[in-house]
């Protein structure tokens, strides 16, 4: 019998699926371009999904899961393996000096989901504190945690998502200030007055990205992290700075925790942690903590957490990051912030710019109102923020829309020239101005 599917030829139904897109077709890449299966070349300028952290042809990489499959490529996730030992010490060796202990699983949200089993077994509490505008996983448990309300509304549909609270962003609009030092201190109070009213001797841990991923980019005002930090010492709450995006020199840092110069109490991590050549993520904890799992252990598990070859490919990732990609990051990030700044300028429909290292976003507004021009949960009609993107793909450039949907993220390979660096941005102002400005 033969199926017809909804979506062209293919029986594949993909991840964020809207079935009114026009889905690319990718077939092969090299350094920061990808090609697509009718022969367009495309720059990379989002790292597919913030993950090709080192490109689609970086040979070290695959020599190291070459030679993996031909020594073992698979060992029990509940054994020890060589390559699984020296990557948990070289994750020891770049990580902040608060945590060590490192317990491997397959992707983000399962990563995140370890790191909160940890917390409310070591904490004997059950409330886990996020952010709103914050994005954590879209399976159920890394879902509860997630604060996109389009994630929450699509996963809680059917059924709840319990064992989280939230708390708001540092932003502007969440508290009515501008002001840097004003900011960072009304929403680390308020985090305070949410611990206080949710009962400390409830809350485990807050899980926070250092820089917002998908949400848009957002960094925290200075000492806001600092002010975070005392707020979770004080009331013995364990601070988990999720790394997923931006682990592994997005943020100019091996963890982006370190820009903040911040000491987590557990990060995870994902992503870049293989340049995306394979699945691969993890927790790491501060000896405390691993010592009780160690100790204690725990009888949940994964199949492929910490696969032998996924852990060889990190290897040689961490290699290639620290052998002058890193330094790339931050040799160029002003490529991206002084060329964002200009694009804002020029473009009244650029509200705000953000980010940090190879992460960036884009939000877009109404100048007359201030207000976006499209709410992703109450508008059915056109989002204009779409238009920009497609048309930066018509340009041959690839770019990803932010949650919630009126913003732009920018997270091109670490690898990436500061030449593209500029053809990308030219893309994006090219954009802009047929869509709001003509």
């Amino acid at each position: 019998m033969s199926h017809h599917s909804p979506n062209g030829d293919s029986l594949n139904v993909p991840h964020w699926y809207d079935p009114d897109s026009e889905i690319l077709n990718i077939e092969r890449g090299t350094d920061s371009y990808v090609w697509d299966t009718d022969g367009h070349a495309y720059l990379d300028f989002c790292s597919q999904l913030y993950c090709c952290n080192l490109g689609h042809s970086n040979d070290a990489v695959r020599r190291a899961m070459d030679e993996q499959v031909g020594t073992i490529p698979y060992v029990s996730s509940a054994k020890h393996a060589p390559v699984r030992d020296e990557l948990a010490s070289r994750l020891d060796d770049i990580s902040p000096e608060s945590v060590s202990y490192t317990s491997f699983a397959v992707s983000g949200s399962e990563a995140n989901e370890l790191a909160v089993q940890f917390a409310r077994t070591h904490q004997d509490a059950s409330t886990v504190l996020t952010r709103w505008r914050s994005y954590h996983g879209s399976t159920y448990g890394a879902g509860s945690l997630t604060g996109d309300p389009t994630t929450r509304t699509t996963l809680s549909e059917h059924a709840a998502t319990t064992g989280a609270g939230k708390f708001l962003p540092p932003t502007p609009e969440a508290f009515d200030t501008d002001d840097p030092e004003a900011l960072a201190r009304r929403a680390a109070d308020h985090l305070e007055y949410v611990i206080r009213n949710q009962g400390p001797d409830s809350v485990a841990a807050v899980l926070i990205e250092p820089v917002a991923g998908a949400s848009g980019a957002y960094v925290g005002p200075a000492d806001y992290f600092d002010r975070v930090r005392a707020v979770c010492d004080e009331y013995d709450v364990l601070l988990i700075s999720d790394e997923v995006i931006t682990g592994f020199g997005r943020c100019g840092e091996w963890f982006g925790i370190q820009t903040e110069r911040v000491e987590p109490d557990m990060l995870t991590f994902a992503k870049g942690a293989t340049g995306a050549y394979a699945p691969l993520a993890g927790v790491i904890a501060a000896p405390e903590i691993g010592e009780q799992i160690a100790e204690e252990g725990f009888d949940i598990g994964q199949t492929f957490a910490g696969h032998p070859v996924a852990c060889a490919a990190s290897l040689a990732a961490i290699d290639e990051y620290a052998d002058g990609v890193i330094a790339n990051v931050r040799e160029n990030e002003s490529v991206l912030a002084d060329g964002l700044a200009a694009i804002a300028d020029a473009h009244d429909a650029v509200r705000r710019i953000q980010g940090r290292g190879y992460h960036w976003g884009v939000e877009i507004t109404d100048p007359e109102t201030g207000e976006p021009y499209h709410d992703p949960l109450n508008d059915a009609g056109e989002n204009p923020v779409h238009d920009v993107i497609a048309h930066a793909r018509e340009n041959g450039v690839l770019v990803a829309g932010g949650r919630p949907a009126h913003q732009i993220l920018l997270s091109p390979p670490l690898i990436a020239s500061a030449t593209e660096l500029e053809r990308g941005l030219d893309a994006l102002d090219d954009a802009l101005g047929v869509v709001f400005d003509d």
